[in-house]
């Protein structure tokens, strides 16, 4: 009984040890990129600014006016094609 602890406590160590050093490797390694994304983007044109600007006033005002769903859509789309 006492060599069959034994096995075990030794089984079960190299087992812990092993786990923890595959599990060191995992959180050691940076993530992965793919080759082709950019890592940062350019800043908008002056015309794609101008359009997120309009947006954003767009939504903000929709949410002080608390609208959801369907109004809040076409309030968006009416807002986004006034000048």
């Amino acid at each position: 009984m006492r060599a069959c602890r034994l096995r075990f406590s030794t089984v079960a160590a190299a087992v812990c040890l092993s786990l923890s050093a595959v599990a060191g490797g995992f959180a050691a390694a940076p993530p992965a990129q793919p080759a082709d994304v950019p890592t940062h983007t350019a800043p908008p044109s002056g015309d794609a600014a101008a359009k997120h600007a309009k947006r954003t006033a767009c939504l903000k005002d929709a949410k002080t006016k608390k609208l959801v769903g369907a109004e809040k859509t076409s309030f968006l789309k009416t807002c986004i094609a006034a000048p």
